[in-house]
């Protein structure tokens, strides 16, 4: 597993993280919380040392799951969770001190520790990033000992850009992969010269990058998978990157073409990730040890080339492009 830096914290982190949404349950048709510690296990096994989860990930119980992981190991790793998204309705008032400095609280039972490694905003109004007393808040919180670092996950570039306008801002989490590819013009630019960690999230687009989805695949009801297409709860972006079914699938078909022997579709989506300097880690989710261990492997593959990185941008021009980039 290779290091990468992250961003100013200091911070050398495992290329391949952990996205812990899954293991929690909530909009991934449930969870079996045995089979989440073997995963668990089975990702420091790899060799991943950087873990991304949010309070509202099974309210609370990827979190959890995650200090238990602390308690049976003795390895150090890095946990990122996100505060925002417990808010009954996502308003710019939401983010105010009381409850901003409420959800850290709960997040710090939660994962059993007295200082959060990294916050970040959970995908707020856009709005929230024209609010400088929001990182005065988040500013006061590092002062007071309750966070280390903080950053944001976002929705669109235009957050992205403007959330690293703040000095104190260390990381930004964006969805980008081979549906998604925005985030790789003028963002990884400005995220470079400004030292900034990038965190690479929803890298399979929702497993629709791991070739194993057909037109026959059935999800369950809970899963957002089934009924998030169209953004019925949350933004559609987060569910098959904001690309509608039919059209995923004949891409993959596509990236299919260009997978190198030995190595998986998912593997390949994952190393064309990583072939982006400014990505610091990149965050695919598992729900079962031989997922991460398969994610891991992405890591030692051999640098992809020029002619292939340059078909995988054809392929996003021709059948993605028109629907996503403009939207987000």
């Amino acid at each position: 597993m290779h290091a990468r830096t992250f961003g100013r914290t200091g911070w050398q982190v495992s290329e391949i993280g952990f996205g812990a949404w899954g293991i929690g349950g909530g909009q991934w048709g449930g969870a079996d919380e045995s089979a989440s510690m073997r995963t668990l296990h089975a990702a420091l096994d790899a060799g991943i040392n950087f873990f991304d989860t949010a309070d509202v990930y099974g309210d609370g119980l990827s979190e959890r799951l995650i200090a238990r992981l602390r308690r049976e190991r003795t390895e150090p790793f890095y946990v990122a969770t996100k505060a925002g998204r417990r808010l009954p309705a996502q308003t710019v008032a939401g983010y105010s001190r009381e409850n901003l400095t409420a959800f850290v609280e709960r997040s710090l039972v939660n994962l059993g520790v007295e200082t959060l490694d990294l916050l970040q905003l959970h995908c707020p109004p856009t709005d929230v990033y024209y609010r400088p007393e929001v990182f005065g808040i988040l500013d006061d919180l590092v002062a007071a000992g309750k966070v280390r670092f903080y950053g944001v996950s976002v929705e669109k570039v235009e957050e992205a850009l403007k959330a690293i306008e703040y000095p104190h801002v260390q990381s930004v989490q964006i969805i980008f992969n081979a549906f998604r590819l925005r985030p790789s013009e003028l963002f990884f630019e400005q995220a470079s010269r400004r030292n900034v960690a990038v965190i690479a999230r929803v890298p399979l687009a929702s497993g629709m990058l791991s070739g194993r989805f057909t037109r026959l695949t059935e999800f369950p009801a809970d899963d957002h998978r089934a009924f998030n297409r169209e953004g019925a709860m949350f933004d559609r972006g987060e569910t098959f990157s904001g690309v509608d079914y039919e059209t995923g699938l004949e891409a993959v078909e596509r990236l299919k073409a260009l997978v190198p022997p030995g190595a998986t579709l998912a593997q390949f989506a994952l190393k064309w990730i990583l072939s982006f300097e400014a990505v610091s880690c990149v965050i695919p989710g598992a729900r079962r040890p031989e997922q991460v261990a398969d994610n891991a492997r992405a890591s030692d593959l051999p640098r992809l080339e020029t002619t292939t990185l340059a078909a995988v941008q054809e392929i996003y021009d021709d059948a993605i492009r028109p629907l996503v980039h403009h939207r987000w």
